[in-house]
């Protein structure tokens, strides 16, 4: 058994909106999102609501904050550890290999967060939590992080029907380097 109680906080299920701005995100803030667990994000109750949120994001954080967050649907910089969802794992639905099982348990912070100045540098340490305790990331998922790892489901193999041969003309190429913006 883990030494980190898990979380009886549920996996958070995305809504059909909430999917289709996930899959609108550039291929590499996906891929980062997947690794951070933040698909799916479980955010903590706050004293703050969204419009004040958001009106502190546009007035108040510097300008290379907005640069990283405004790359991931949810953004980066609102998420501590404890607020994260599923791995990428779960979410492909490969639980026999669950980040946090592979790991031998969850991610922890180290009780830090870096004090920026307004160029983006760190000038001092912040300890947000006094006591020392960690804020952690655990998978949402419901699969077991321990013990036996469930029977991964064998997947069939679909034939692959041929692809009819077809000669390429001027207009699809034309087409093709269309799709490219910058080339």
């Amino acid at each position: 058994m883990s030494t980190f109680p898990r979380p009886h906080r549920p996996q958070r299920r995305l809504t059909e909106a909430e999917d289709k701005v996930v899959r609108g995100v550039q291929t590499l803030y996906l891929h980062r999102m997947l690794w951070l667990g933040l698909v799916d994000p479980v955010p903590n109750p706050s004293p703050m609501s969204e419009d004040d949120a958001a009106w502190v994001r546009e007035n108040v954080w510097p300008p290379f904050f907005h640069k990283i967050d405004d790359g991931y649907a949810w953004g980066y910089w609102r998420w501590s550890f404890c607020e994260r969802g599923t791995c990428r794992n779960c979410l492909a639905g490969r639980c026999d290999g669950c980040m946090h099982r592979q790991k031998g348990g969850p991610d922890v912070c180290d009780n830090a967060e870096p004090v920026h100045n307004h160029r983006g540098r760190t000038v001092a340490t912040l300890i947000l939590r006094p006591g020392g305790e960690p804020c952690v990331w655990w998978c949402r998922c419901p699969c077991p992080k321990d013990g036996d790892a469930p029977a991964r489901p064998r997947r069939r193999r679909k034939e692959q029907p041929e692809a009819p041969s077809r000669t390429s003309t001027e207009g699809d190429r034309r087409r093709a380097q269309e799709s490219l913006p910058g080339l």
